[in-house]
Formats: structure tokens, C-alpha cells, sequence
């Protein structure tokens, strides 16, 4: 359990377990993208327990029956590049006819901050849509913390923040923030290092996944 109000840890074994995986230096490249697209689902299913639904009819093979059916517009992922393309690629396994989103933001080694290098959402985007924002790691938070800063200058007020790893820090500084976006994780780690990065965590992400 922990002390944030806004933050929601998964502890369902099999999730675990894939985190384990990524946290073990000696996991292959491919395998460690295989496992964050995985881990991407499984936190999606979690995030999004509450999702609106409509429903549709439909013929079974015996009679006409209604089923609460997922509306692709109203749902959309957005993924923080490079990393985060990793899980975005999980949650449209979840979520196929949903809506996807990017937003390159390169971290300053020096000053830990974030730098915008790319913006792209869904042309005639629904603004009441519910948007999951994914990253594999709130270190620092100040990727996250611009992203959702990005997203509200635009007009979207439904969202939700989605990371594989979590430090204390960075919980902090993002509830500080913005307040009113709940965060889903798999781990809520010790801390964060004297370079921003979460101990005992699993390193650099995207380095990870793209082996680079």
C-alpha cells in the first residue's frame, strides 16, 4: 500500500512476475520489448476497470441479445516517445479501435527537464474523450508532468497517467502537480539515484527496448 492518494499500485502476480523480468540486467532486448508490450495490456486492463460502454445489439447464433461495447473514440492512448511506444503497443492489443496519441520529449542529463521535440493527437479528437497516458518510468516525473500539461492546454480534461516503475519523488512532484490524474503502476520503487534514475528500477527504458 502506499501514501499517495492518486497513485494505484497492481499487484496481481502475473504482472509481477513480467516486472521481475525486466528487472533482471541479463534479459535480452527482445524479449524486454515483448515483455513491456505485455505488461502494457495487463496495466491497461487494470486502468481502464471503469471505462465507459454502450450497448449494441447483436444476433448470437441462438437470439438477439444487447453487450456493453468499448467506443474507440472515446479512448485514446498517448504515448511518451520513445519508451513509452512500448506500451502504447500493448494497449492497442487491448484496445485495437482505440484512438493513439505521441509526444517526444527528450530528458536534459543535466538539468533532469524535459524537452518537447514532437506533438501529435487524433485529427477531430473528441475532448471529452478518456485519455491513458503511458511511459514506462516516473522517475523525476517531469516528462509526465509536461505531457499532461500539454494535453490540458489542448483541452482534454479525462486522464490518466500509466508506468511500469514509480519512485517516490516523482509520485510526489506529479500529485503536486496536477492533482487530479491518478496514476497506475506496477511498482513503487525505493528511490531515485543522484542521475534521476529509480533504484533498484531496471535502467534506462528505451535503451532497453531498442537496444541502443
Amino acid at each position: 500500500m502506499t501514501n499517495f492518494s492518486n497513485l494505484t499500485v497492481v499487484e496481481h502476480p502475473l504482472l509481477q512476475h513480467k516486472v521481475g523480468l525486466l528487472r533482471d540486467r541479463r534479459t535480452p532486448s527482445a524479449l524486454f520489448r515483448q515483455l513491456v508490450r505485455e505488461i502494457g495490456l495487463l496495466l491497461g486492463f487494470a486502468a481502464l476497470a471503469d471505462v465507459p460502454t454502450v450497448k449494441t445489439k447483436i444476433e448470437t447464433p441462438l437470439t438477439v441479445t444487447e453487450v456493453p461495447t468499448v467506443v474507440g473514440s472515446q479512448l485514446v492512448f498517448v504515448s511518451i516517445m520513445r519508451a513509452g511506444n512500448g506500451l502504447l503497443d500493448g494497449l492497442l492489443d487491448l484496445v485495437p479501435h482505440a484512438r493513439a496519441g505521441h509526444i517526444g520529449l527528450a530528458r536534459d542529463e543535466q538539468s533532469l527537464q524535459a524537452d518537447e521535440y514532437y506533438f501529435k493527437l487524433p485529427e477531430n479528437l473528441n475532448r471529452q474523450a478518456l485519455v491513458l497516458l503511458a511511459d514506462p518510468m516516473l522517475a523525476t516525473a517531469n516528462s509526465a508532468i509536461h505531457a499532461v500539461t500539454r494535453l490540458k492546454r489542448e483541452g482534454l480534461t479525462q486522464l490518466r497517467m500509466m508506468c511500469v516503475l514509480a519512485a517516490p519523488e516523482g509520485v510526489r512532484a506529479f500529485e503536486a502537480a496536477h492533482p487530479d490524474v491518478s496514476i497506475f503502476t506496477a511498482a513503487l520503487d525505493s528511490h531515485l539515484d543522484e542521475r534521476g534514475f529509480i533504484v533498484p528500477g531496471l535502467g534506462d527504458a528505451g535503451d532497453r527496448i531498442y537496444d541502443s
